[in-house]
C-alpha cells in the first residue's frame, strides 16, 4: 500500500499532538505511559517526536485516557489549522 505523502500542515499537526503528548505526560516515563495505554515505548517515541504523526484515533484516545486529557482538549490543541486563503489580486480597469 502506498500512502500519500502528508501535507506541510497535517506534519505540523503530528508536532502539536506530540508536544501535547510530552507536556501532558511530564516526568512520568514513556514506558509507564506506554504501557497504560497498551502500546510499546517504541510508538509513544514516534508519535511524541512527530515521526508517527497520523496515528490511529483509538491509539490517541487510548494515550488521552492515561494521561488525563480530553478528546475535546487534544482536538482543540492539535486540529489541522487550515492555511491562509490567499490575497486577492487587485485587477486592472
Amino acid at each position: 500500500m502506498v500512502r500519500t505523502p502528508l501535507t506541510p500542515e497535517e506534519r505540523e499537526r503530528g508536532e502539536r499532538l506530540g508536544a501535547l503528548l510530552r507536556e501532558a505526560r511530564g516526568t512520568r516515563s514513556m514506558v509507564e505511559i506506554a504501557a497504560g495505554a497498551g502500546l510499546s515505548a517504541e510508538t509513544l517515541r514516534k508519535i511524541e517526536t512527530g515521526r508517527a504523526p497520523t496515528p490511529a484515533f483509538f491509539t490517541v484516545a487510548a494515550l488521552a485516557g492515561v494521561l488525563g486529557l480530553s478528546l475535546d482538549e487534544v482536538l482543540r490543541r492539535c486540529a489541522l489549522v487550515p492555511a491562509p486563503a490567499p490575497a486577492p489580486v487587485p485587477v486592472a480597469v
